[in-house]
C-alpha cells in the first residue's frame, strides 16, 4: 500500500474531530448535527459570549470556549458561523493550523480575502466548503435530469425583517442564495448586470431588484427583500422544452412540458408533474457532504471557488446600489 493510499484509509477509519466556532442561532445547529455523526467528536464549540457557548455546549455534551484559537491543535475540522467580517480572520488561522474549514456564506467581505483562503487551502491540502445552504434542497437536487439549457430565470427570496442578518445589505444576506443557484445552473459568464434598490428599515439596502445578462443570452430576473410581510423562496426557469418551477421553502419541483396532442388547433396540450420532497435536513446534509469530502480527499459539493463566484457578483451588484445612492 503506497503512502497517499495509506494515508486516505486512515482518514477514511479513523474518528473525527470537530469544533464549531461562533453558536448563535445558525452555528447552534451545526453543533447539533455534528453531535449526532457517527465517527465525529464534537470537542468543543467557541463563542465570546461565555453564557451562549456554555448552553450550546451542555445541550451537545462538549466543552465550551470563548476563544476558538485554544482548540486550533486539537481538532481535524470545524464550522466558522462567526459574523461575516470575522470569516477570513477565523478561517485563515484554521486553515494555517491545517484544520478543514466549512465557513458560512458570504465567504468573505472582499474577493482578497476569498482569494487567500483558497490558496491557502490549497497549499494545505484542506478541504474549504462554503455554506450555501440551498444547493442541499432536495427541490434543487432534483434538477439534475430536468434541466438542460435555461433562456430565462426569475427567482423571488422575500422574508419579514429578521436583524441577524442586517450586519450586510440583502445582497448578501439572501439574494446571494439564488446568484449562486443561478450560476451554478447557466455556467456562463456574466456579461452584463443591471440593480436597482433601497433601504427601508436598515442604513442598508433592504428590497434589491436585478437583472443578469450572461454570456450564453440567458438571461435572470433576481428580486430579494427582506421587508416582507410573507415568505417566498422560488425560481422559475424557462428552457427551450419546458417551464420548472422550485419552491425551496415547500421543497416542489413542478415542471411542464409541451404535449404532442392539441388541445385547440395549433394549441398543444401541456402536461404537468409534480414532485414534493420529504421535510429534509440541509443543514445535516451540508455537513455530512464536508466531512465525507474530507474522507474520501475530494472536492465538496461547494467548493471555495464557487462561494467566491457568488461573492464576485453580489459585490458587483451591491456596488452598482452604492453609485446609485450616490
Amino acid at each position: 500500500m503506497n503512502s497517499t493510499i495509506r494515508h486516505k484509509a486512515l482518514i477514511l477509519n479513523k474518528t473525527l474531530k470537530a469544533a464549531v466556532i461562533g453558536v448563535g442561532y445558525l452555528g447552534r445547529f451545526h453543533a447539533q448535527k455534528y453531535a449526532g455523526l457517527p465517527d465525529v467528536d464534537l470537542i468543543a464549540v467557541a463563542d465570546p459570549n461565555p453564557e451562549q457557548a456554555a448552553r450550546v455546549a451542555d445541550e451537545c455534551g462538549t466543552r465550551a470556549l470563548t476563544d476558538f484559537r485554544e482548540l486550533l491543535d486539537t481538532v481535524d475540522l470545524v464550522s466558522v458561523v462567526v459574523p461575516t467580517q470575522l470569516h477570513h480572520a477565523v478561517a485563515r488561522e484554521c486553515l494555517a493550523h491545517d484544520i478543514h474549514v466549512l465557513l458560512e456564506k458570504p465567504m468573505t467581505v472582499t474577493l482578497a480575502e476569498a482569494d487567500e483562503l483558497i490558496e491557502l487551502a490549497k497549499q494545505r491540502s484542506r478541504v474549504l466548503q462554503v455554506g450555501h445552504l440551498e444547493r442541499f434542497n432536495a427541490a434543487v437536487l432534483a434538477l439534475e435530469g430536468v434541466l438542460t439549457t435555461p433562456r430565462f430565470i426569475e427567482s423571488h427570496r422575500l422574508a419579514p425583517f429578521n436583524p441577524r442578518g442586517a450586519d450586510v445589505n440583502v445582497v448578501l444576506d439572501l439574494m446571494i442564495h439564488d446568484i449562486d443557484i443561478i450560476q451554478m445552473l447557466v455556467h456562463s459568464p456574466i456579461e452584463n448586470i443591471d440593480a436597482n434598490g433601497v433601504p427601508v428599515l436598515t442604513d442598508e439596502v433592504d428590497i434589491v431588484n436585478t437583472r443578469i445578462r450572461f454570456a450564453n443570452g440567458c438571461v435572470a430576473n433576481v428580486t430579494a427583500s427582506r421587508v416582507s410581510m410573507k415568505p417566498q423562496r422560488k425560481i422559475r426557469i424557462f428552457q427551450n422544452d419546458a417551464y420548472i418551477t422550485v419552491d425551496f421553502n415547500n421543497r416542489v419541483l413542478d415542471v411542464h412540458r409541451k404535449g404532442d396532442r392539441e388541445v385547440f388547433p395549433g394549441i398543444p396540450e401541456i402536461n404537468s408533474q409534480e414532485r414534493q420532497f420529504k421535510s429534509g435536513d440541509a443543514i445535516r446534509d451540508e455537513i455530512v457532504a464536508f466531512v465525507d469530502a474530507i474522507r474520501r480527499g475530494v472536492a465538496p459539493p461547494v467548493t471555495g471557488e464557487d462561494g467566491r463566484l457568488a461573492l464576485e457578483t453580489s459585490i458587483r451588484i451591491s456596488d452598482l446600489l452604492a453609485k446609485q445612492a450616490h
